[in-house]
């Protein structure tokens, strides 16, 4: 296979690689009904003014299913986590006792799981979406090495299957993820 191919085989993969890392990200964010630290991933506190990840002035921890339990490594940043998960609106309501905050996982209702469950499958509609753009612009790609003097037919055939077949084993990831997801929300 020509070399053009095959970078542009290697690139297609790199990038299909990261959309399932973003799209994994994404379905991490919803929440299934068990307490996870990684639900307050998005949450930035102010901290002196900064802009600041709750994970960098903190740890978050499960005491168990339904509970996190937020513990600054300075108290004076108590209130300013408070705020930050409050105005982050992930119906999670802080219960600061002045050492740790609370939040308690309410446990979700059959309608609540259904919605999760519609926004699953749009998060892993919008990776598949993704993936299928990759492929295009590979398939692009390929075809222009023509104008640069690959003139085999077959050798560009050979790389836009390479791309489908590419193409098909991440679609099935998304699927898998999305199934894993799906799984964990149905799951009283």
């Amino acid at each position: 296979m020509n070399d053009h191919i095959k970078k542009q085989l290697e690139d297609a993969k790199a990038h299909m690689e990261k959309a399932i890392e973003f799209c994994d990200n994404e379905l991490v964010k919803i929440r299934a009904g068990k307490a996870m630290p990684s639900m307050l991933d998005g949450i930035v506190v102010d901290y002196y003014g900064t802009p600041t990840p709750l994970a960098q002035i903190g740890t978050v921890n499960t005491p168990d299913a339904r509970t996190l339990v937020v513990q600054p490594w300075e108290k004076t940043m108590l209130i300013a986590i408070e705020k930050a998960i409050m105005e982050a609106n992930i119906g999670l309501n802080p219960q600061n006792d002045g050492i740790v905050i609370r939040l308690n996982v309410p446990p979700l209702t059959e309608e609540r799981r259904k919605d999760l469950v519609k926004k699953v499958k749009e998060e892993a509609e919008k990776g598949r979406i993704v993936i299928r753009n990759i492929r295009k612009d590979a398939n692009e790609k390929i075809k222009r090495s023509k104008a640069e003097g690959i003139s085999d037919d077959d050798e560009i055939k050979l790389g836009e299957a390479e791309v489908q077949k590419l193409t098909d084993g991440y679609i099935v990831k998304v699927d898998h993820l999305a199934e894993l997801k799906e799984k964990d929300i149905m799951t009283v």
